[in-house]
């Protein structure tokens, strides 16, 4: 599934991340991932594993995978 943009030209953006389950979890990725240049949003979700990242362009896997990974979680993709 590709990024979807809203009419403020936003790109909102639904990852899968493996090995959150807790509240600690959800702020350690969305703190890595609120770093990254654009980012205007970030919300994890623990129970789902779901993070839903709204930014003012698509961004970069890689660079959300390394974030994620700095975190101490595994990014398994886009949803």
């Amino acid at each position: 599934m590709t990024a979807q943009t809203d009419t403020q030209g936003s790109a909102t953006a639904v990852y899968k991340v493996s090995g959150m389950s807790c509240g600690h979890c959800e702020g350690a990725v969305s703190g890595e991932i609120s770093e990254l240049p654009g980012v205007s949003s970030v919300k994890a979700v623990a129970s789902t594993g779901e993070v839903t990242v709204v930014s003012a362009a698509p961004l970069d896997e890689e660079a959300v995978r390394a974030a994620v990974d700095e975190a101490g979680f595994e990014l398994v993709g886009k949803i």
